[in-house]
């Protein structure tokens, strides 16, 4: 699963961007389009939801497994400057790769 989930971030990464970088080139309003209609707002308030939900588990998550407060707030941070779609898979990519190292060979 952990190659999944790393290939989920990178579709997640390009795919973000070059819709982002296309609506910078165009001159557009980023937020506006995001409320332009009731359509985009409920898209809008899903991702805004499933982030902030995201956001949450990560953060518990990562203190469970011991990890730094720094890496925390850079997960945090990327979701918002980046975006979700990127973040988040790559967050289940460290942890999945991070609970495998932590395991004790019997």
């Amino acid at each position: 699963m952990r190659y999944v989930y790393l290939a989920l971030s990178l579709v997640g990464l390009v795919g973000t961007w070059w819709f982002n970088l296309a609506s910078m080139a165009a001159g557009e309003d980023y937020l506006a389009g995001w409320f332009a209609n009731a359509a985009s707002s409920s898209a809008a308030v899903d991702i805004l939801v499933a982030g902030l939900a995201a956001c949450v588990f990560m953060v518990v998550e990562g203190r469970r497994l011991g990890w730094p407060t720094w890496s925390l707030v850079l997960l945090v941070v990327g979701s918002a400057a980046i975006a979700v779609a990127f973040v988040f898979p790559l967050f289940l990519f460290l942890r999945d790769r991070s609970r495998s190292l932590s395991e004790v060979p019997a």
